[in-house]
């Protein structure tokens, strides 16, 4: 973790995270975490807009995003850090944009690329923990594992049509019974026969549904960054939107 000392929060801080700073779980300690912390988050669109959204409200101190698009018309209906006049530039510009308007305290750093096995790594090694919005499997294999490799926290999210679902993975690390946490690959081995799982343009998407895993994705990582309650570790919360549901699966590794 980044283990350098920002400045004490000044008056225009102590009064915008306020209600933060009265939760006795976060405090001032906790919104100081925050201020310290160094989130990556991969996409700037239908995840990463809620994601980068509410920590950059939350006083997260620098988010980083990755994203190689530019803002098209259909992207509108559910990539709410961008809006109409955004159309045609790029996805990192407007969500930088977005975020200085929400926090001006917030650094924003830009890496205009796709994240791959040889890059992932290192640029994984530059943040604290990563928030994973991608929507194909190479990505988020690199993704995963450039975090294990390089003992990062990773909250990956996926959404198809109206479900989603959250896991948050530290394989690096042990739980309460000693027994290695699960990686991304033990939930998922491989990943589905090309075409199995059909883009959002093919199937479709409902906007909010983006909005819903999004905003839970960036609750782990404040949980995660502040050390308050039990993240989303060998549990995979799955929410179906039709039927307004919630579960949790538990997985782990293979014996």
């Amino acid at each position: 973790m980044n283990v350098s000392s920002p400045p004490p929060l000044n008056d225009e801080e102590l009064e915008r995270y306020a209600r933060h700073i009265v939760l006795p779980e976060i405090g001032g300690a906790g919104q100081q975490k925050l201020k310290r912390a160094r989130v990556l988050v991969i996409g700037a669109g239908g995840l990463g807009a809620p994601v980068l959204q509410y920590l950059a409200a939350a006083g997260v101190g620098t988010l980083g995003i990755v994203d190689d698009d530019t803002v098209s018309l259909s992207n509108l209906q559910r990539q709410v850090i961008h809006d109409t006049g955004a159309i045609g530039i790029s996805k990192l510009d407007s969500a930088k944009a977005s975020l200085h308007r929400i926090n001006p305290n917030v650094s924003v750093e830009l890496h205009n690329l796709r994240m791959t096995e040889e890059n992932a790594p290192s640029l994984v090694a530059g943040y604290d923990m990563v928030a994973d919005g991608s929507d194909n499997f190479e990505t988020r294999y690199a993704v995963a594992d450039a975090c294990a490799a390089t003992g990062r926290p990773l909250v990956h999210a996926a959404v198809g049509r109206f479900d989603g679902s959250v896991t948050v993975l530290k394989p690096f690390e042990t739980n309460a019974k000693g027994v290695q946490n699960p990686s991304y690959r033990d939930l998922f081995p491989e990943a589905p026969p090309a075409g199995l799982v059909p883009s959002c343009a093919e199937a479709g998407i409902v906007g909010a549904l983006t909005g819903v895993i999004g905003t839970l994705q960036a609750m782990e990582v404040i949980k995660l960054i502040t050390g308050i309650g039990e993240p989303l570790v060998g549990r995979l919360l799955l929410y179906d939107a039709l039927a307004a549901r919630f579960e949790t699966m538990r997985y782990k590794r293979p014996a």
